[in-house]
C-alpha cells in the first residue's frame, strides 16, 4: 500500500483526539493517566510531535481503547482530512 499524504503525525494526533473526545476527558486528565505532561499530549494531538509505540499503547490504555478503535479513529481522521481539502 502506497503512503498517502495523511501518513504523518497529524493523522495519529487527530485519531488520539477523536478517541479522547469520545471518552469525554481533557488533555490534562489524559496526561495524568499516562504520566506525562498536558503539553506533550497537546503536541501529539496537534501533530507537532510523533509518539513512540510505547506511548501510543499507554495512551490507548488510558483511553480504554484498543488497536481496532485506533484504526477506526485513524480512518475517521483521514476521511475528515480528505473532506476538508475539498
Amino acid at each position: 500500500m502506497a503512503p498517502s499524504d495523511t501518513d504523518d503525525p497529524h493523522t495519529l494526533g487527530r485519531a488520539i483526539r477523536v478517541l479522547r473526545d469520545r471518552t469525554g476527558i481533557t488533555q490534562k486528565v489524559l496526561a495524568e493517566r499516562v504520566g506525562t505532561s498536558e503539553a506533550y499530549v497537546s503536541n501529539i494531538e496537534g501533530g507537532r510531535r510523533d509518539a513512540r509505540w510505547s506511548t501510543i499503547i499507554r495512551l490507548l490504555h488510558a483511553l480504554g481503547a484498543d488497536l481496532h478503535q485506533l484504526a477506526d479513529a485513524i480512518e475517521a481522521a483521514e476521511k475528515q482530512q480528505r473532506s476538508s481539502k475539498r
